[in-house]
């Protein structure tokens, strides 16, 4: 009785072996919440690149092409981590609506100013959830922290440069 016992815990071991670390319910979750602040704030910052208006036009243009471009990139980078640890992202835009905390975007043309706080404050928004949801990230998956660092550390920096257009010394 002992040998299979020990048998049945040997072929457990070269399956998980062989399918590899699956990410559990709460991981899995976590992910996606993270995707979906991801995918919004690519959506907001095109949304502003588009319709932003005045002074400094130009420089904050290119730049939300910089931060489109990174949270594109990131969103990339979480649901294909989400994959490799047979987690099924989902980014459709019903999805992405009734799940993301970042604030609706408002519509029209936009002020140079306007856009720097609007942006500003997704950004810092996005970067909470993580920062909310990484200890229980780290304690499932540290590969997976790891990149999350990376992100928050982008994002948050992209959030001082913006935000900087609007401060006054």
């Amino acid at each position: 009785m002992a040998s299979q016992t020990v048998s049945a815990t040997a072929r457990l071991s070269e399956n998980e072996a062989a399918v590899g670390f699956t990410a559990s319910r709460q991981l899995a979750e976590s992910l996606q919440a993270i995707l979906v602040e991801l995918i919004e704030l690519h959506l907001q910052g095109k949304q502003a690149h588009w319709n932003l208006v005045g002074h400094n036009f130009r420089d904050l243009h290119k730049q939300l092409d910089h931060i489109v471009d990174e949270a594109r990139e990131a969103s990339d980078t979480v649901a294909e981590r989400m994959r490799s640890l047979r987690a099924v992202p989902d980014g459709r835009s019903d999805t992405v609506v009734a799940t993301t905390t970042l604030p609706k975007f408002p519509e029209g043309e936009l002020s140079v100013a306007a856009v720097v706080d609007l942006i500003t404050t997704r950004l810092y928004t996005a970067t909470a959830t993580m920062r909310r949801l990484h200890d229980g990230i780290d304690a499932d998956d540290p590969s997976t922290a790891d990149i999350l660092h990376a992100i928050i550390d982008s994002l948050e920096q992209q959030a001082w440069m913006i935000s900087a257009e609007n401060r006054q010394v």
